[in-house]
C-alpha cells in the first residue's frame, strides 16, 4: 500500500480508507477508519481498523475454534470490523500470504475468511501483517456513494501503518493528518454551488 495510491478509474475506492466526518450521527461509525475490501455496483464491504476488542483474546479465540498450537508462536490484534455479521472472523492482512478463499484487495492487501490464516499466525508464519476483525461494515447498491455525497466520509489512500498498526486512539486523527485535515476545522454541512 503506497501513499500514491489512486481510486480506481471507474470511481470505486477498493483498497482505500474511509474516514468518518466529525458529524457522523452514527455511533456504531462515530470517528472510525475503514478499509474498503470492496467497492463495486453491488454495494461496499469494510473492515473497522480502529475499534478494538479486549475480550474473547486471541488465544481464547483460537482455544474456541480448536487451532494449535496453544499458545500459539504469533498474536494478531483483535477489531470489531463492524456491525454486519459481527460473529464471523476476517484476516486482513498483506498480500505477502494468501490462502484458498483469501480476496486479493489490490497488490498489497488481502482478506481471508478461512481457518487457514489463522493456523499459519498460530504456527509462527503467515502474512508478515494483520488483524483479526469481528464482523464488517457493508452498504447497499450505491449506499456508499449517497453517503460521500452527503459529506459522511472522506476517502484517502491507506499505508500499511494506518491499516495494521495496533494504535487505534490516534488512528482518525492521523487518518485526517494524510489529507493534511484538521478535525475541528471540518463542517458536517456539505457544499452546493
Amino acid at each position: 500500500m503506497s501513499s500514491t495510491s489512486l481510486p480506481e478509474p471507474d470511481g470505486f475506492l477498493t483498497g482505500q480508507l474511509l474516514i468518518a466526518m466529525p458529524a457522523m450521527a452514527d455511533p456504531r461509525f462515530a470517528q472510525s477508519v475503514i478499509y474498503l475490501c470492496a467497492h463495486t455496483d453491488e454495494g461496499a464491504m469494510g473492515i473497522v481498523l480502529n475499534r478494538p476488542i479486549e475480550r474473547p483474546s486471541f488465544d481464547d479465540l483460537l482455544r474456541q475454534l480448536d487451532v494449535n498450537p496453544t499458545p500459539p508462536a504469533r498474536r494478531i490484534r483483535l477489531c470489531s470490523g463492524g456491525p454486519v455479521d459481527n460473529a464471523r472472523g476476517f484476516v486482513l492482512h498483506t498480500a505477502d500470504w494468501t490462502g484458498d478463499g483469501s480476496l486479493r484487495v489490490d497488490g498489497a492487501v488481502a482478506l481471508t475468511a478461512s481457518l487457514d490464516v489463522l493456523k499459519a499466525i498460530a504456527e509462527g508464519g503467515g502474512p508478515r501483517a494483520g488483524l483479526l476483525a469481528l464482523g464488517y461494515a457493508g452498504w447497499g447498491p450505491g449506499q456508499l456513494d449517497a453517503e460521500l455525497q452527503q459529506n459522511t466520509w472522506l476517502s484517502a489512500p491507506a499505508d500499511e501503518t494506518l491499516v495494521f498498526d495496533g494504535d487505534a486512539d490516534t488512528k482518525w486523527r492521523r487518518a485526517l493528518a494524510k489529507l493534511r485535515i484538521d478535525p475541528l476545522l471540518l463542517s458536517g454541512e456539505a457544499g452546493h454551488a
